[in-house]
């Protein structure tokens, strides 16, 4: 009939179920423990249905004569893209001399944009007779377009390495190997421990490899010059992240390379672009609040955290938006980063290309300011383009901060979810990684979402044997015995007569030999259905997802 009851995710996540939820007409809560997850699904379901058919506040769009009005989160989109290119023009102002301009070849315009400078890290080679310069780069190739191939050239001097960048493939194997790595100089090969301890101790360099620019026609690969090379050397700005990434050998392998807080993730200028724009999502969010008075809206002093739609409220909305813009920033412009020479992508690979925060070797730092792979105004774009596509929603969504086994009050509701997956992914420690920037651009929005320095890890429902040791069984026992505590809430929450559906990509297995029979079997799997069952489910049917 027409009496739809609301639904829940206990375990929002990214939010595609609330948000296909609210989609579809239905009235949507989306739960987690994660403050990421929390931010995200506020972003989708809780923020737009607030401002939905408002118009634009900032001054360009409140001018234009020839619009003729404001539907769904048209208006919220574009004060997103107007004040997020204010704070892209009010940084290059404060930091653009960072970002130099680099002297073009002939017939490709003068002085051109830098995409992204290429960097290799390099060790001192343990070989006494050689201790020269080692430098750790997986490949030498820049391009590998057909008809545009290029790639760097090392040239080994007095122990120094210096690099020219020549055209066709290249010709020689990176250094780096599985195991370690060989010199550039004398050959000798040195094996993994020896970077690490390099590295672990301070003694881990690097070395400006190539350019690439923006041309008239395309890419174009520049070889280092010393002045490129020599302003990159910014002092460290005050207030980066200086959290420590979690102990996790299987997804968080950095850390065994002295990049063990945060802000060892960046290189100064990075973390001066990123502290510099965080802190520009503040005064963005002042501006827009102002421009939203103007415009006409409340002045209510009511912020987003307090169930506000006024003045206050707008600009803290923006603000949300922008902190994202920051945050997929953060995922291109990290020295975790690497180049991407392949024909269709010619780009900088972000961060979490899976997930894990993994060691490179030869990295990659784009340049926020240019038009290309990386810039601030990629990753704006995207988030312009969520806002702008997100529905138009019946009913107000709701998002919230909880753990999963605690009675949240509902009753007679519907239950969708997507628990976590066993031992699969570290959720909560890889989404520290974008927990300290949002932290630094929301914590006066969301004072009580963002209270904690770290996310909350104690609850999560995860068979982490690494987490307050544990072990492996004390893990699987940890992971099953939460769900079941779920469950047995969920059980409470729903409606009879409306199914709980459970999505559970797991795929993990375990094969072991007793008295020479071989059996396989997923613990994963035991563990969650045993959950399902303990806590007064009956299972009515599985299919499997072709994903």
């Amino acid at each position: 009939g027409d009496d739809l009851p609301p639904l829940l995710d206990p375990f929002a996540g990214g939010g595609a179920i609330p948000l296909e939820a609210q989609r579809l007409g239905l009235e949507s809560y989306a739960q987690d423990l994660n403050p990421v997850a929390v931010i995200i699904n506020k972003a989708m379901i809780e923020i737009p249905p607030l401002f939905a058919d408002k118009s634009a506040v900032n001054p360009k769009a409140r001018g234009d004569l020839h619009n003729e009005g404001w539907t769904g989160n048209s208006g919220l989109a574009a004060d997103v893209e107007y004040y997020g290119n204010w704070m892209k023009e009010e940084a290059t102002r404060r930091i653009g001399y960072l970002y130099p301009k680099v002297q073009m070849p002939a017939g490709q315009g003068g002085d051109g944009t830098v995409i992204a400078w290429l960097w290799a890290r390099t060790v001192k080679c343990p070989n006494p007779a050689c201790g020269g310069e080692a430098i750790q780069v997986r490949s030498f190739d820049l391009s590998k377009k057909k008809g545009k191939e290029w790639h760097v050239e090392p040239v080994c001097e007095g122990g120094e390495v210096r690099f020219e960048v020549k055209s066709g493939k290249a010709t020689r194997e990176g250094t780096k190997t599985r195991q370690g790595a060989n010199c550039i100089h004398c050959g000798e090969p040195f094996d993994i421990q020896y970077v690490q301890r390099e590295a672990s101790c301070g003694r881990m360099s690097q070395k400006l490899m190539a350019i690439v620019a923006e041309g008239l026609k395309g890419r174009v690969y520049l070889a280092p010059t010393q002045q490129q090379a020599d302003v990159a050397k910014c002092e460290r700005p005050e207030g980066g992240p200086q959290q420590s990434l979690a102990y996790d050998p299987r997804h968080i392998s950095c850390v065994n390379y002295g990049l063990d807080t945060f802000d060892k993730l960046f290189t100064n200028r990075q973390l001066t672009a990123l502290t510099t724009f965080s802190t520009l999502v503040g005064e963005a969010q002042k501006l827009a609040e102002k421009d939203a008075l103007a415009a006409g809206l409340a002045d209510d002093g009511v912020g987003l955290a307090d169930g506000g739609t006024g003045a206050r409220a707008y600009g803290e909305a923006i603000g949300v938006y922008l902190a994202f813009v920051v945050d997929k920033l953060a995922d291109r412009c990290s020295s975790l980063c690497s180049w991407d020479p392949s024909p269709k992508q010619l780009s900088v690979r972000n961060v979490f290309g899976r997930q894990a925060i993994a060691m490179t070797w030869d990295y990659a730092e784009p340049n926020p300011f240019s038009d290309s792979t990386g810039s601030f105004n990629n990753m704006a774009a995207w988030v312009i383009n969520v806002v702008k596509n997100l529905p138009v929603a019946q009913f107000f969504g709701t998002a919230r901060q909880a753990d999963a086994q605690t009675d949240n009050g509902m009753r007679g509701i519907i239950v969708s979810t997507d628990p976590p997956y066993y031992d699969n992914i570290g959720y909560a420690d890889l989404s520290d990684f974008f927990y300290v920037w949002l932290r630094q651009s929301l914590r006066h929005t969301y004072p009580k979402l963002f209270s904690t320095m770290l996310v909350p890890k104690h609850e999560e429902l995860v068979a982490t044997p690494y987490r307050e040791n544990r072990g492996k069984d004390g893990a699987r026992e940890f992971f099953e015995e939460g769900m079941f505590s779920t469950f047995k809430q969920v059980n409470k929450y729903v409606r009879e007569d409306v199914p709980v559906t459970i999505y559970y990509a797991f795929k993990q297995s375990e094969t072991e030999t007793k008295n020479d029979v071989e059996s396989t079997a997923s613990t994963g799997w035991e563990t969650m259905l045993s959950a399902i069952i303990r806590a007064g489910f009956s299972i009515t049917g599985t299919w499997p997802m072709r994903t």
